[in-house]
């Protein structure tokens, strides 16, 4: 029994995890432990919450460079409120979540309605979002608040002694959800439509416009949520945090085996792109003598390979059609 084309790119990433685990456990001492693994997702939770919005972005067909600078809004905005205005986190959480979710609203409904390519009108949110950061401060804005140090310290105890944050198991949770709205949601299934081909959706009778903000929408939602999770993490907000992140999360979302053009992709291959990124950071940290600089270079040498994959299985898709 031959293996669908549309799965080949999410069993390669999910062989290339194992893979690279494995060969981690074998070189390093300790490597091989629970901890290691779940440290994958306390390391990298925030991006993992980023890499799911620009997961179902991509799967429209779209592209979002803007999740970066709302993280860093969503952290100077969290710092300011918090910190210096005294707000309660239980008002800060929600409006800087609502905010995350007004600004991914107005750039979907611009691309949209005026029919501009996502890439100019992201990348001008981008740059407003990163410029408004420096409104609010230009140095750091450091969280002493009780509420965040308890999220940033508390640790979720696992079997062996190993444990896990809460910032990881918001990414869980919104890794599950993110799953069950891709496959079992009318929203999943029109996402997944429009980016196969949106003249096909707008022949089907499909919510176009809406489909493609909700993508935007959503987007900037989990790029807000990753800004507060962010914030517990760091504990405090700068404009210069998540600097490239945007980058970082396309190619989570690329080597977790989503097509660049759209319709053919899952949320689990972006779940173990994000894993791939946090064993290569792992190895280099167990190695000791390299550079951190060579995560980059590994991750961009992986992001030509499953271009190319992308390519060739494309290439036959279309041949197999003629």
């Amino acid at each position: 029994m031959s293996l669908n084309r549309k799965y080949i790119p999410i069993v390669v990433t999910i062989l290339l995890f194992i893979v690279m685990f494995t060969a981690g456990s074998f070189r390093y001492t300790g490597f091989f432990s629970l901890q290691v693994l779940m440290n994958l997702l306390v390391d990298n939770a925030f991006l993992l919450i980023t890499a799911v919005g620009m997961s179902f972005v991509i799967l429209s067909g779209g592209i979002d460079l803007s999740v970066g600078s709302v993280i860093a809004l969503s952290t100077m905005v969290s710092a300011s409120l918090v910190q210096q205005q005294g707000w309660p986190p239980a008002v800060v959480i929600p409006l800087v979540l609502l905010m995350g979710a007004v600004f991914g609203t107005v750039m979907g409904a611009i691309i949209h309605y005026f029919s501009i390519q996502p890439f100019i009108v992201t990348l001008a949110g981008m740059f407003l979002a990163r410029g408004l950061c420096y409104v609010i401060s230009i140095d750091t804005i450091t969280i002493d608040n009780t509420f965040y140090t308890a999220m940033a310290q508390t640790r979720i105890p696992l079997p062996g002694g190993s444990f896990l944050s809460i910032s990881a198991v918001i990414a869980i949770l919104v890794v599950a959800a993110a799953i069950f709205t891709a496959h079992y949601t009318r929203f999943g299934r029109n996402v997944y439509a429009l980016g196969g081909s949106e003249q096909s959706a707008l022949l089907m009778g499909l919510p176009v416009a809406r489909t493609k903000v909700l993508v935007y929408t959503l987007s900037g939602l989990c790029s807000a949520l990753a800004g507060v999770v962010f914030t517990f993490y760091m504990l405090s907000g700068y404009g210069l945090h998540a600097v490239g992140f945007e980058l970082d999360t396309i190619a989570a979302v690329v080597i977790g085996g989503t097509l660049l053009t759209g319709g053919v992709g899952y949320v689990l291959g972006t779940f173990f792109g994000v894993l791939i990124q946090g064993v290569i950071q792992t190895i280099i940290s167990f190695e000791g003598t390299l550079s951190s600089w060579w995560t980059k270079i590994v991750i961009g040498l992986l992001l030509f390979i499953f271009i190319l994959l992308q390519r060739v299985l494309s290439s036959r898709r279309l041949t197999l059609k003629e």
